[in-house]
Formats: structure tokens, sequence, C-alpha cells
């Protein structure tokens, strides 16, 4: 069998670790899906490697490229057990971290507790130096000082430093200056620097980006490293790439000095497989929602494609309040949280009312129908309790579940409810329904887009359990399940192209740009790109340059994006801007602010290579005949609070064939998920494997869904 012929994804999620090996001589798709170790997620990715090369026998050698995405970042910073860090910053902004920007996130809550930063105060040092916003240097940075704060963060026993001065976007010197003094005095710590890491305006967040990235270091390095070594003991020497929250992919060398840029490299990969699977049915309004064993995250597109975000918030004291998380200046791509996940838990709240999460019970010891030891009902608890799930096909047929000790767990529940157990399931089954609606609605809103003309996507191994009675409270008509939606983030990941993005600072009115100055800017970022692209196995001809710039009125306190063309900024291509900014402005907010001044803040490149061509796919488990299909069995499942179960045909997907058309209720089990098609719901087979799943009755008008 030729080298080179095998691509390898590996998605690391809370509860299960997802696989995908793709074929690239006849597109062939082979799936994989295990139970995510604890403390070390590198061994469940090592033993589904093994087993899936073995199981289709490839050889280890035939895989080209291992594309990874973790939640790893994620976890570090909201379990809080990254490294010791210190911050070494300007002298008197070393609160700033507590500070923040001086906000409330809920003005009415007298008990408002808000993120604890990742450095202690006694840790968080201020030095003599200091650069003005236009990058002069106003006082020199003081040596003895560093070397004195030097000694203090070795005697503290500090494994990661942080460096952020202000203003250093403009003018990194001192940093520079300050990094060299670090790694002379203390050459065994990370290092982190502001300019490098995150090189924007808006001092608390690019601090606490700096900050987040130095406590992740070390972790992410360490465990980078292990899972290499182990892929190149199991004799996979293929190049190791690692996926970025932006939707892209880059080399092990960069993603160890950002992680930060890793923080939500599983959900992109979900959003990525969403936009393809809702293109080749010829949608291109998609709601991607994506549902695994943690939490469950949403992403709208806006006239097909994704949005890239340059902030977001991580480790929220209140998952659903923005303003709760510690905040990030990094290219993400536009998502948000929007509920719980199989794993987990249902409780009551400080209220005495029905709650679940954020607490899950992940892989270990896992829901209680796992037998793991786990005692506190979850939601795939709940789903067993209602009928929704194959005791004895689950992942497969290899956890298999107690669908007896499910609905014991409900009891306790239940009786502080007055309720039986089942109902008990079925009110926390609506209620994750429920939450996930409404926050995907509010996000919709948020961003001016009509949620009922999108269709829904739905991936994960708990997404099509949930997908129609998520749509139902949507008022969304059109639900697709890919033929591979269980592990739908680890095939996303295959679709992401080599890229990096660069963003540096530049605030100045549109009228009184320095060109010399800006191009100069932008041709050193794309100077860098391009160095790690071609680093990361890309050809220069295949090499692609995109590039915006963040741009605001006079006085205005956010920005939009704009694009613009390649080549150097010009007069000419100054007004392409202009035009370009008035027309997302419109969009925005449907006017302009005639007479007043325009200003740039940030500009952005992004350096990126092909992304993989995937036609005729050819996915698990698909039977191109028009026999007609038969339900291989019938189960009870409960589909009302006080209703009676109804008996409901049950398919198994690999058994489908073209011609498969089916009115719910209805079940289709497959080995990765399970898709419910709720009564008033029908259910047909796309060529392309992808189950459609489609409301029996005219889409409501908006006076209709107002009403």
């Amino acid at each position: 069998m030729a080298d080179g012929r095998y691509l390898l994804a590996v998605d690391i999620g809370g509860t299960f670790t997802d696989l995908v090996l793709l074929d690239k001589a006849t597109n062939a798709i082979a799936v994989g899906k295990v139970l995510t170790t604890y403390p070390d997620p590198s061994e469940a990715v090592l033993s589904g490697v093994q087993h899936l090369l073995t199981d289709h026998n490839v050889a280890p050698g035939s895989v080209q490229r291992v594309i990874h995405g973790t939640t790893l970042v994620t976890n570090t910073i909201i379990e809080r057990k990254g490294a010791q860090t210190a911050l070494l910053t300007t002298e008197g902004f070393r609160d700033a971290l507590e500070i923040g920007n001086e906000g409330r996130y809920d003005i009415y809550d007298l008990g408002l507790i808000k993120p604890e930063p990742l450095v202690e105060r006694r840790l968080r040092l201020g030095i003599p130096e200091r650069m003005t916003a236009t990058g002069d240097v106003l006082k020199t940075l003081d040596f003895e000082a560093m070397r004195a704060a030097c000694d203090a963060i070795r005697r503290e026993g500090v494994s990661a430093v942080a460096i952020c001065f202000l203003h250093a976007y403009m003018n990194p010197a001192h940093e520079l200056q300050a990094a060299e003094i670090v790694q002379e005095l203390l050459p065994d710590v990370s290092l982190s620097l502001s300019h490098q890491v995150s090189p924007a305006m808006r001092e608390y967040q690019r601090t606490s980006t700096t900050v987040a990235n130095a406590y992740v270091q070390p972790v992410a390095e360490r465990y980078l490293e292990n899972l290499e070594r182990g892929l190149n003991d199991a004799d996979v020497r293929a190049p190791l790439t690692v996926m970025l929250s932006s939707g892209g992919t880059t080399n092990v060398e960069t993603a160890t000095a950002f992680p930060i840029r890793l923080v939500e490299s599983g959900p992109s990969g979900g959003a990525l497989a969403g936009v393809y699977w809702g293109k080749q049915l010829g949608y291109d309004d998609i709601l991607a929602f994506d549902m695994g064993g943690t939490t469950a995250k949403a992403v709208l597109t806006r006239d097909g494609a994704l949005t890239v975000a340059s902030e977001a918030e991580v480790a929220h004291v209140h998952r659903f309040k923005r303003g709760s998380g510690l905040p990030l200046m990094v290219p993400m791509i536009q998502m948000i949280e929007i509920g719980a996940g199989g794993g987990s838990i249902a409780h009551l709240n400080h209220m005495g009312l029905p709650a679940v999460g954020p607490e899950s019970a992940g892989s270990t010891p896992g829901p209680v129908c796992y037998g793991r030891g786990g005692t506190e009902p979850t939601v795939t608890d709940a789903d067993l309790t209602l009928g929704y799930l194959n005791p004895d096909y689950f992942a497969n047929g290899t956890i298999p579940l107690d669908d007896a000790a499910a609905r014991t767990a409900f009891e306790g529940l239940a009786a502080s409810l007055d309720v039986t157990p089942e109902k008990a399931a079925w009110g926390i089954h609506q209620l994750v329904n429920e939450n996930m609606a409404a926050a995907a609605r509010v996000h919709a809103a948020e961003r001016g887009l009509n949620i009922r003309r999108y269709a829904l996507v739905a991936t994960g191994g708990a997404g099509p359990v949930h997908a129609c009675g998520v749509a139902e409270r949507l008022h969304v008509d059109t639900v697709i399940v890919p033929p591979i939606a269980g592990v739908g983030s680890a095939f996303g990941f295959l679709l992401a192209p080599i890229s990096f993005d660069f963003t540096r600072s530049y605030l100045a009115r549109l009228d009184a740009l320095d060109f010399d100055k800006l191009n100069g800017v932008l041709g050193t970022l794309e100077d860098d790109g391009t160095r790690i692209v071609l680093g990361a196995g890309v050809p220069a001809d295949q090499i692609r340059v995109t590039r915006s710039v963040d741009m605001r009125y006079l006085g205005q306190g956010y920005e939009i994006r704009v694009p613009f063309d390649a080549g150097a900024v010009d007069d000419a291509l100054l007004e392409q801007i202009l035009r370009n900014f008035e027309q997302e402005y419109i969009r925005f907010y449907g006017r302009l602010c005639d007479g007043v001044p325009v200003e740039t803040v940030n500009w952005r490149v992004v350096i990126s290579g092909p992304r993989l061509d995937l036609h005729d796919l050819k996915p698990p488990r698909y039977h191109e005949t028009t026999a007609p299909d038969q339900p291989y069995a019938q189960r009870p499942l409960r589909f009302e609070a006080d209703a009676p179960a109804l008996m409901t045909p049950v398919f198994r997907r690999e058994d489908l064939t073209a011609a498969f058309e089916a009115d719910g209720p209805a079940v289709v089990e497959e080995a990765e998920s399970t898709t419910i098609v709720l009564p008033g719901w029908a259910a047909s087979l796309h060529a392309n494997g992808c189950l459609l799943l489609q409301r029996k009755r005219p889409p409501m008008t908006d006076e209709e869904a107002l009403s």
C-alpha cells in the first residue's frame, strides 16, 4: 500500500475520543469511538488509532497526516490545573486582571462573583517601564527591577511567565529586553510575550489572553510531545497537525508556542462539518448543532460562510452570562455554548427547580447507566429511560447500558418533584432542548439573523437524539443528520486547511494613514505567516493570503471587520476599504454616520494552504439500492409527559437503502449515534447518505412564529 494514502483525524472530547480515517485514493471513510482516558487523554488516542488501523488493515506508514483537536486547553483553564504562572507587567498595572473593564455582567446581582484571575496577586509583579500609545519610549526598562523580579519568581517555583507591558503591540522593545533577562536567569520556565500572543489594543483582554497562554503552555507542550512520541512509537510517523479555534490547522511547534489558539479546536471541527454537509444538500444557511458528552455548541453561518470572531470568553462563572468568563483575544469561529451534553448531571438548583449541568460525569465515572460508578442522573440516563437509546447498541455495543440503573437514578429527583422517574427523565430531556433552543435563538437575534430560515445540521453523539426537539422550538423545519454524525467534529478536521492568523493594532483615521508604515506592518505579518505555513508542509505556490481590517467611526467603542484585496495599500485600495466598511456598517446597523471620520483599529492577515477537496465521499454502511426498508425492531418511546409510551419502529442506518422513507415517530440507530424522528416529522435518505428530517406541514410564517 502506497505511503501517504490516508488522513487520520482525532478529536478528544470530555467523554469520548472520536477517530476518522480517510482513504484519499477512494474517498472511503472509517470511524472509531473510544472513551476518553484521564488523567492522560493521549492513552485513548493511541489505543483508538491502533484499533482503527488494525480493524481496517491499514499500515501505520500509510498515514500521510494526523489532524488532532482537543479540549485539553479549555479543560485546563476551567479546572484550574495549569502551571503556576507569574505576570510581569508595567508598574501600576498589576491589578488589571482583577479590575477588568470595571463593568458588571449582571447589574442586579448583589452577590455577583467575577472570574478569579489565573495568576494570584503576589505573583503579579510591576516593572518600571512605559511606552506611549504611539510606541514611543516614555520610561526605559528598569533592568535591576527585572532581575529582582526573576529572583522572586525563582523562589516561588514558578514554571510559566507572562510578560505584558503597556502598548507593547505598538513597540515590543521592552518586552523583548525583558524576555532576554528571563531566559538568562530562568532558562527552564515557559515564556509568553503579549506582542506575540495577542498584539492588539485593549489592555485587560490582551493581558488575560497572554496569561492564559502562559498558564496552559507547559501542559500543552507535555501533552503534544507525549502524543507525538506515542504515534511515532506506534510507527505512525506522519506529521501531526493541530486544529485551531479559527477553523485552520497548524504544526506542533506553533501550537505549543500559542496553545491558547486551541481553546475551541474541537467544536470548530463540528462547525466545518456542519457547513460541508449543509452545502452537500444545497443549504447555505446552516445552524451547526454539535452535542457531545459534555457540552453542546451552536454555530450560525452568514451568507453561507462561518464568521471568525476576534474575542471570546472561557471558564464562565455563569455559563450563559456574557462577561462572566475570562476574555481571550484570539481568532475563533463565532460560536456559543448552548447547553449540556450527554454526561451533564441533572439536579435541583438553589431555587428547587430542575436544572442540568454544568457539572458533567464525563467518561469517568460516566452516566449511571454506564455502570462505571456514576451515581447522579445525567442526560444520557434520561434519554435511555425514555427509550431513545438502545442499551445493547450504544457505541456499537462496546458500552452496554443499564436501563434499570438509569431509571433508578431518577428516583431521588422524581421524589423531590413528586413525579414518576419516567416523567422526571422526560422533563430533563425537554429542559435540555428548551435551554439549547433559547440560547440559539438569542445568539441569532444578536447577529440579526432569522433562524427560522436555517437548516439544522446535527453532529456529535447526542446531537441527533435532540435535534428534532431543538428544531421544533426554533421553528426550524429541516434537520440534516450526516452519515457519520457521531464523529462530526473529527470529520470536520479533514476539511480544515493549514493556516494561521496574524493581527497588529494600528489605530489611525482613514484619511491620515501612513501608507509606508501600514504596508510594512502587513508585509511583516504576511512574511511571518508564510514562514509558519511553509514549515507545516504547504508548497509556496499553494499559499493563500486574505486580509481584513477592524474599523469604526471615530469615538465608537467597537469595530466591524472589513475584508480588502491584496496589494500595497494606496489611495485606490483605501477607497475600496471605505466602500466595504460602509456596506458592512449598513448591513449591521441599517444606516451610516455621515460626516463622522472613520478609523482603523486592527489589521489582520490569514495565511492558509489549500482545502481538501472531498467529492464523491463514501461514508461507511450505505447501500445504493432501492429495495423498501423495514424496521428491524420496535420499542416503546415516550414523547409526552403523561401519555403512554408509543411502540416505535427502529431502523439500523447501515441497512438503509436509497429508497428509505419513514414518518415519525421512528428511530434510526448507528454505531456512533442515534437519530430520533419525532411525531409530525418525516425522514428520508439523501443520495450522499445524509438523513433528511422535515416537518410535515408548511413552513411557519413570521407572523405565526411571533404569535
